[in-house]
């Protein structure tokens, strides 16, 4: 097995280190931001100077007490220059303040675009390996919900946080210049918030990021029931489903419930009471220096500086630490956002090779998923262009790993398949999804126009579609719809047939003009009647496309040109169908006269 088609996971976020969980936002919110780096400087900048104009109201209070009112010099014109002055400069603060957030807040919503946008298409580009792990509900949450916690990240907590650093950092220095003393009492404060931010996320941390992984199981759960409501329905299975569901949300509830303790004792009411503490060692500290002197020798106005500037200070301590669990939840959502734009995405062939007839060599092909346990044992298989192959076997005996190889969903090894002489990962990406069509057992449909249903985003003109449908026998159904083509099918295409459903995903196969069509148990939930359709339409096809078909109905391959039997991953039989029945006690031999007993079965008891 090649290195590459080891199956790897990346670690769940709870158990990555705090460090590497930082590392992991910091490095996607840099990436997000990067294209507006500019604004961001210039925000930052028009913050400092809202910060600057707002420490201006407090220095024209304490000059205006300090020089005209316990003087009780009336100065009339300087006491209005300096009122005036305090207000021009408060108002100009909050509107530079309010415009920069707003502009601020628009980079963020940008950004999240941005992210959203590059996971989405990077899930778009991730090998199929990785989906055969990955569980729906969890990767739509990485998606949306994930991605809106990355825009708290930036919106509640990143410009709090910095607006509030910066009124904190002008509060200390007009402090500082007042007297230095008292500067230094105040900043005692700052030990103790980050003994409180310590506690609060030893405390808190790992209640955050549980709920975020309960939340992504609710979904996962959510989208699975939904996705089986007629099975769990059937099977009286809502009950205990429920129950499951119940037992989920209520660990979610009780890992919410501590956090939300965790913030009641540690964020907003401890900071509240070291405010009202500060202020009255402030006062008690002036009063106590001012005792015996005259009261100017320390200005009072000072003492209602500090006041003030201690209300600044406290307030943006606060705004932080009531951040730090918009914080804790927007570091993880990163985390796991990042953690999925790590998964390495499949390799994209960029070379020149094409398919032109269609011919397939398969020659000497081992595989195996994990090494030492191989599925696939030298498999030699030479297909004509034009031609109609089927390959049956039992349950597990390799067809739809064979399958996987043919279509590049896993990488086979270096040249152990060809198409048209060209090694198959030698063929550029997009010419391999022109000219090689696929109509997998599940028919996918989108809630979507029929026609659009066939297109799937390519441009293809109304003639090209109808004929794909008329090829696909599929244009009659079509047509008899209210709309035509133009008639939405519903959610998964829940106005059609199940047998509807498969002949609009063969045109939508034909409607690329492949060269190769691979049907991978096409047939298998269709009824008789339908299933003598698709027959008609593949054996028109003969000749112009080369057909392969897994089949677990052996009707469907009955008239290929050859059948390929396999068995515990080798190829066993091959030839026609009347070469293989001449077997005498042979493999293929055997699946085809015991599905003929099932089928009999039915109409004999009928």
């Amino acid at each position: 097995m090649p290195a590459d088609t080891v199956i790897t996971t990346s670690p769940p976020v709870e158990q990555l280190p705090k460090r590497e969980l930082f590392n992991d936002a910091a490095n996607l919110l840099l990436r997000a931001a990067a294209p507006e780096r500019k604004l961001i400087i210039q925000g930052v900048i028009w913050l400092v100077v809202a910060a600057l104009l707002e420490t201006f109201g407090p220095l024209a209070g304490k000059y205006l007490i300090d020089n005209y009112l316990l003087p009780r010099d009336a100065q009339v014109p300087q006491i209005a220059a300096l009122i005036a002055g305090a207000l021009v400069a408060g108002m100009a603060a909050s509107w530079i303040r309010f415009m920069q957030l707003t502009r601020l807040a628009g980079l963020a919503m940008r950004s999240v675009r941005r992210i959203r946008e590059n996971v989405y298409g990077h899930v778009l580009r991730l090998p199929m390996s990785f989906f055969d792990r990955a569980i729906t509900g969890q990767l739509v949450s990485r998606v949306t919900n994930d991605t809106e916690a990355v825009k708290t990240l930036y919106v509640q907590v990143l410009f709090v946080m910095l607006d509030s650093v910066i009124v904190l950092c002008g509060a200390m220095t007009a402090m500082l210049w007042l007297d230095w003393r008292l500067m230094l009492i105040v900043a005692t404060l700052l030990p103790v918030v980050v003994v409180i931010v310590y506690a609060y996320q030893r405390l808190s941390a790992p209640a955050v990021t549980r709920s975020r992984e309960l939340r992504s199981e609710l979904n996962a759960q959510m989208a699975e029931s939904i996705g089986g409501m007629p099975i769990l329905q059937a099977s009286n299975a809502a009950p205990r489903f429920n129950a499951r569901f119940a037992g989920l949300n209520e660990a979610h509830y009780q890992s919410r419930q501590l956090e939300i303790r965790a913030n009641a004792w540690l964020l907003r009411p401890v900071l509240d009471f070291m405010n009202v503490l500060l202020v009255c060692v402030v006062i008690y500290v002036f009063g106590s220096r001012s005792h015996g002197t005259a009261m100017t020798a320390l200005e009072v106005g000072v003492i209602y500086a500090f006041i003030n500037y201690i209300g600044r200070v406290v307030e943006p301590l606060i705004q932080i630490t009531m951040q730090f669990s918009q914080l804790q939840q927007a570091m993880v959502g990163a985390a796991r956002v990042n953690v999925l734009l790590r998964e390495a995405e499949a390799p994209v062939a960029v070379a020149q090779g094409e398919v032109t007839a269609g011919g397939i060599a398969i020659d000497h092909l081992n595989f195996e998923y994990l090494p030492g346990r191989p599925v696939l044992h030298d498999i030699d298989l030479h297909i004509a262009p034009g031609s109609f192959v089927g390959i049956v076997g039992h349950t597990g005996s390799g067809k739809s790993t064979l399958l996987s190889l043919l279509l590049r969903f896993y990488p086979a090894p270096a040249g152990s398949i060809r198409l048209d002489g060209t090694p198959v990962d030698a063929i550029g990406e997009d010419h391999f999804r022109d000219r090689v069509g696929l109509v997998p057992q599940e028919p996918f449909l989108l809630a979507a126009s029929a026609r659009e249903n066939i297109t799937m985003g390519r441009t293809l003109s109304d003639e090209q579609v109808e004929r794909a449908a008329r090829a696909a026998h599929a244009h009659d159904s079509i047509a008899a719809l209210e709309g035509g083509y133009h008639t939405p099918l519903g959610e998964g295409g829940a106005r059609l047939s199940v047998g509807q459903k498969q002949l609009i995903a063969i045109a939508r196969a034909l409607a690329g003009d492949p060269r190769i069509l691979f049907l991978d148990e096409a047939t298998s939930h269709i009824d008789s009647e339908t299933e003598q359709i698709v027959q008609r339409a593949l054996t028109q096809l003969r000749g112009k496309v080369t057909i392969v078909a897994i089949a677990h109905r052996l009707s469907t391959v009955r008239d290929a040109d050859r059948i390929v039997v396999l068995n515990h991953g080798r190829i066993a039989e091959l030839g026609t169908h009347s070469e293989l029945m001449a077997i005498d006690n042979g493999l293929y031999q055997r699946l085809y006269l015991l599905q003929q007993l099932e089928e009999e079965e039915p109409e004999s008891a009928a």
